[in-house]
């Protein structure tokens, strides 16, 4: 054997075992590949808080180090061994790759950039690949169209929300005024929307009896719209669904209509295609 073709094989194991799930190495790569993930994030999390980093922060930057030349290794070797090694460094888990370990190096030579590890919480990302969700996109990708599509209505509604505020803060500025705590138009606003956010944090409230008139129509008016984003959503994420169900055509009697989880055609009984 000539040392290219040792190379090729070793290329193909390492393929095998980094990239695939199907052998028994495969999966205990992954299994020790999420748990290394989990626990590296669960050491950013842990540093942030402060008894625990004055306490443990020797250890915890020493984990950090283990899993951060563990994480190297593997984007080394994902590199050596991928079919396509550009295509694999611009490829979004690739950069996910990247990011999850530069934190630690940017760090050792620029001091400064302490809060760049908050960086490697993305390496929550690559658990996706591993437990290989990505069966799961179509879901996803139906949900961002039912957003984009969304967008108009709910761009029309949020203008017509701030013109809303606008005449409500205005309103409020002149008749509670600086002496209960409207100070402003814009501190005014702020009133306005968290009152019908109905979030209510109490910190402005209105002392006047047409103040809390004003008020209370604004508590109502929240009530009757905080929930007419979803609607709009909703109603697109249903006609995704129907125009998806429609591309699901059963491929011997041309049926249309079935459920996205279906796997038989309930007509003929034939197989259906994979999900659209």
């Amino acid at each position: 054997m000539t040392k290219e073709s040792d190379d090729s094989v070793l290329k193909l194991k390492l393929r095998t075992i980094i990239f695939g799930t199907d052998t028994p190495a495969g999966r205990w790569f992954d299994i020790v590949l999420i748990i290394c993930i989990v626990l590296s994030v669960a050491l950013v999390l842990l540093q942030t808080v402060s008894h625990v980093q004055q306490q443990f922060g020797q250890q915890i930057m020493l984990f950090e180090w283990v899993f951060t030349i563990l994480f190297s290794i593997e984007y080394m070797l994902r590199l050596y061994c991928s079919a396509s090694r550009w295509q694999y460094v611009r490829s979004f888990y690739g950069v996910v790759d990247l990011l999850s370990i530069l934190p630690s190096f940017l760090e050792l030579l620029f001091p400064g950039a302490h809060m760049t590890m908050i960086i490697r919480v993305l390496r929550l990302f690559r658990v996706f690949r591993v437990l290989k969700l990505i069966r799961y996109l179509s879901e996803g990708n139906m949900l961002l169209r039912a957003m984009m599509l969304s967008g108009r209505k709910i761009f029309v509604f949020f203008f017509s929300i701030s013109l809303l505020v606008m005449v409500l803060s205005s309103v409020m500025y002149v008749v509670e005024g600086p002496d209960n705590g409207f100070t402003s138009i814009p501190q005014s606003m702020y009133w306005t929307i968290v009152t019908i956010t109905t979030v209510g944090y109490g910190d402005i409230t209105p002392h006047t009896v047409l103040g809390q008139a004003i008020a209370a129509f604004t508590m109502l008016v929240g009530y009757s719209i905080i929930a007419i984003p979803s609607g709009i959503v909703t109603a697109e994420i249903h006609q995704q669904i129907v125009q998806q169900r429609d591309l699901r055509r059963c491929s011997h009697c041309l049926k249309t209509g079935h459920a996205l989880q279906a796997l038989y055609c309930d007509h003929c009984g034939s197989e259906l295609p994979e999900d659209i």
